[in-house]
């Protein structure tokens, strides 16, 4: 693997972990839906709002959000705000105001700049969608704290690092930043997360 040639960090770390590798789950609404229902919250409360949602939106679609309404979204255990972003989020894959049937063809940045039009989808959330979504292979998510502590512990001794430091080590993984990352969080915690 070229990682592994070029960093000696991630010659250690990637046979680690075997066959474990990252796998793309869900349809971009419901990817985006349960990474709002995600933010700030723990897993477990996290999973206990998701399966409420479900039962009042089965099929997690933007017209079942739409009809379902901010109560009954906020019924599921759903923060007032977090109801209004999966509302404007609904409202965004409705109307077409994003171009989810063109992401395929569309530059990560494009794609970037497309999602944080929707209320409560900021960078990260944007980035975790094309690393979990569309498997993107060269996303860099400056503002994950588990890349930057993956990276403090494998590359620093465990000394705090800065953006700036985390792009310098990351200069060494392109094309492949995105499956460096999943390395580094895979060093922290080996359960993979999914979105």
């Amino acid at each position: 693997m070229e990682l592994m040639k070029r960093d000696r960090i991630m010659r250690k770390l990637i046979p680690q972990f075997g066959d474990l590798h990252l796998i793309g789950r869900g349809g971009a609404f419901t990817t985006l839906a349960r990474s709002v229902v995600d933010q700030q919250i723990s897993v477990k409360a996290v999973e206990s709002v998701w399966q409420r949602f479900l039962l009042i939106c089965p099929k997690s679609t933007p017209a079942q959000v739409l009809k379902a309404g901010a109560d009954q979204l906020a019924a599921c255990g759903l923060s007032k705000r977090k109801a209004e972003y999966i509302l404007d989020l609904a409202e965004h894959f409705k109307t077409k105001r994003v171009h989810a049937d063109q992401w395929i063809e569309m530059e990560d940045e494009e794609i970037i700049a497309d999602l944080t039009r929707i209320r409560g989808i900021g960078r990260w959330t944007a980035e975790m969608f094309l690393i979990f979504n569309l498997l993107r292979p060269n996303i860099l998510p400056l503002d994950d704290q588990g890349l930057l502590k993956g990276i403090s512990v494998n590359y620093f001794s465990g000394e705090p690092v800065s953006r700036s430091d985390a792009r310098e080590v990351s200069a060494n993984w392109e094309p492949w930043r995105t499956v460096a990352t999943w390395y580094l969080w895979r060093s922290l915690d080996p359960v993979p997360v999914e979105y």
